[in-house]
């Protein structure tokens, strides 16, 4: 697995996936046009921009490039990367008919055109995913220990932590604890559930 520093904003959850598959990174997708009416994943993004940077990797047609252009005016220049991949004719395996452009998305794409996209845009990888990340990273049995997850009342607790934190409080368990593990040390969210 390959590490990225910088978190890595995609269009979509197959992008995300693809990616996942040989990247140890914080992916996060801006579910396409949705991103330009929430304002929890704006805030988001624009505090992972503020703490280790963001790398922009959408697709390479009309849609990739006007969402790439939003998050131009959101994002401070210095903190963004854009990484821009090649246009290639095809269909992803999962859909009956090509894109309205015929050209490939990210899902689509191979690890290695990924990784050389990655590398031509100046993304830092290889490298530690963030110096000052905890050395002992949350994990999901943390998670079940702090009530945060198999618990009756987990739901209740996880939006009361996202929304104190500043996060989209529809995150899944999985998307939260990439965020904490990103953002934030375990030591750190037990002071946050101890205040709310």
């Amino acid at each position: 697995m390959l590490k990225v520093k910088e978190a890595v904003i995609v269009e979509g959850k197959y992008d995300k996936q693809r990616l996942s598959e040989f990247l140890s990174a914080t992916i996060i997708p801006t579910s396409g046009f949705r991103v330009f009416k929430d304002k929890e994943k704006q805030r988001l993004i624009r505090k992972l921009a503020e703490e280790q940077g963001i790398v922009v990797m959408t697709d390479s047609d009309k849609a990739g490039l006007v969402i790439r252009n939003f998050l131009k005016g959101i994002v401070p220049l210095d903190k963004i990367k854009q990484c821009y991949v090649p246009q290639i004719a095809g269909k992803e395996k999962r859909k009956s008919e090509t894109s309205k452009e015929g050209l490939l998305g990210v899902e689509g794409l191979s690890h290695q055109v990924l990784y050389d996209a990655l590398l031509a845009c100046g993304a830092d990888v290889g490298q530690d995913v963030q110096q000052n990340k905890p050395s002992e990273p949350m994990t999901k049995g943390d998670m079940f220990e702090m009530g945060l997850s198999g618990r009756e009342n987990s739901a209740v607790l996880r939006k009361r932590l996202m929304e104190s934190l500043g996060l989209p409080t529809y995150l899944s368990c999985n998307a939260l604890l990439d965020v904490i593990n990103t953002l934030y040390s375990k030591e750190e969210i037990l002071d946050k559930l101890q205040s709310i």
